[in-house]
């Protein structure tokens, strides 16, 4: 049985409405209750305990350290989107290192749709400039002007300089000269994509109607790669329309697909698929899944609400927990359920998004800062929100490098990146492209490697 976590579509950038935020905030108060009556939530082997950071302040106002250099955006076209657009999770922006000294920065061009998009019910067509920027000048190097269909998050950068461009039901490949090239055509509309730390494999959601035929060209699917799914303890059948798929990128090979009623986060690295499993109480168990059969115990954390995973490398899992207080918590893992580390938030830090640096060394967190905690008696609007917040921290062992606000809000994110070095950090605020340069790394040490297969 393969057990998924359920992705929100407001995570996808799609439509979402604030009036949701009043439910959401009763959800929390609830496990806020329960939690206060549990079990603790920690549970750190005694033979090395993790390191624990302190609580960030809700609101930045300015750096932990200023800008090694900043390359202006109105000048190349760049507008903040409006205020209004807030909550509703549209991807305007996507900031990436393609290497160490070229960024590739793309948003999204206002202005009137055509009416030949209109007639063809394309409605929520949009333009996109891409531009590849040489650092720290910020000269032009290449330039293009994308069309894409969605508000989603339309662009992955790659560890090799080259990048995904999703649009409807393709995929494609471009390069440093912006030229895309068609990859991988799927027989509905893709939703969403992502990628295993070493970026062989694809996990891929895709709208495919139990009764849509497949084309020529077509990603497979094979029967031989059908799997039980299991979605917030809902068994999924072949009458869903949301595909999930695990294939190999290079190949467009399907390892594993199903059908659920929405698209879901998938967790994966390598050797295989990740899934959370409830224990008792608070507890839950991490368990690698291996594409070539058996599984381990990764390790177990604590957590009044179903843990998000990510793997922040091949080696290390970052697992977010809720805790006692209604707030987020960080959680890193290395081998044998080894912790490394621990962060926590405050109730004001909401929306978190994670950034994985390309090497696995460094991760950026964003948030939205607010002036109350969100429960029942106060929900949330557009005025609450005072800021958007980065912090960025060595995956080795929590240790917070920089800090830094990120403007204007955009609650998709898409305004982080992180060096192929890990030594570089570009953020979109105040009208410019910031671009931090930090202090090497430290490396993950071997004890933290994931065991090898049984």
């Amino acid at each position: 049985m393969l057990t998924m976590k359920r992705f929100p579509l407001a995570h996808l950038g799609l439509r979402a409405s604030l009036v949701f935020l009043l439910a959401a905030s009763q959800w929390c108060a609830a496990l806020q209750a329960q939690a206060q009556a549990s079990a603790p939530l920690s549970e750190q082997p005694a033979s090395r305990p993790s390191k624990k950071h302190p609580i960030p302040q809700p609101a930045v106002e300015k750096p932990s350290q200023p800008p090694a250099f900043a390359i202006p955006v109105e000048s190349i076209g760049f507008t903040a989107p409006g205020s209004f657009y807030l909550g509703q999770r549209y991807s305007h922006v996507s900031l990436d290192f393609m290497d160490e000294d070229h960024l590739l920065f793309s948003f999204r061009v206002p202005g009137l749709i055509r009416r030949e998009a209109e007639e063809k019910g394309e409605g929520d067509e949009r333009q996109i400039r891409a531009l590849v920027l040489a650092l720290p000048s910020g000269t032009i190097q290449s330039e293009a002007l994308w069309t894409v269909h969605d508000h989603a998050r339309y662009l992955w950068m790659l560890n090799d300089g080259h990048f995904l461009l999703r649009d409807r039901d393709g995929l494609g490949q471009g390069d440093s000269t912006l030229e895309v090239k068609p990859l991988l055509h799927f027989p509905g509309p893709l939703l969403w994509l992502e990628m295993d730390p070493a970026q062989q494999f694809l996990v891929t959601d895709s709208h495919e109607p139990a009764t849509a035929a497949s084309r020529p060209g077509d990603v497979a699917s094979p029967p031989t790669a059908d799997a039980a799914l299991t979605v917030d303890g809902e068994r999924t059948d072949s009458r869903q329309d949301t595909v999930i798929r695990i294939l190999h990128r290079s190949t467009g090979q399907v390892m594993l697909m199903s059908r659920s009623r929405s698209t879901v986060h998938l967790p994966i690295n390598a050797e295989g698929y990740l899934e959370s499993l409830r224990g008792n109480g608070t507890q839950w168990l991490l368990n690698l899944n291996y594409f070539t059969g058996g599984s381990t115990v990764l390790g177990k954390v604590n957590s009044t609400c179903s843990p998000l995973m990510n793997f922040v490398s091949s080696r290390e899992v970052l697992a977010t927990v809720c805790d006692a207080y209604g707030a987020y918590r960080l959680v890193a893992l290395g081998a044998g359920g080894l912790h490394l580390w621990e962060a926590q938030t405050t109730r004001q830090a909401i929306w978190p998004l994670l950034v994985m640096g390309p090497d696995g060394s460094r991760l950026a967190r964003e948030t939205m800062s607010v002036d109350h905690a969100l429960n029942a008696r106060a929900p949330l609007s557009t005025e609450d929100i005072k800021g958007q917040v980065v912090e960025v921290y060595d995956a080795a062992d929590g240790h917070l490098a920089l800090t830094a606000p990120a403007s204007p809000v955009l609650d998709a994110g898409g305004n982080v990146a992180i060096s192929p070095s890990g030594r570089r950090v570009a953020v979109l605020s105040a009208g410019a492209i910031q671009v931090f340069e930090l202090p090497a790394p430290p490396p993950l040490t071997a004890s933290a490697d994931h065991p090898a297969k049984p």
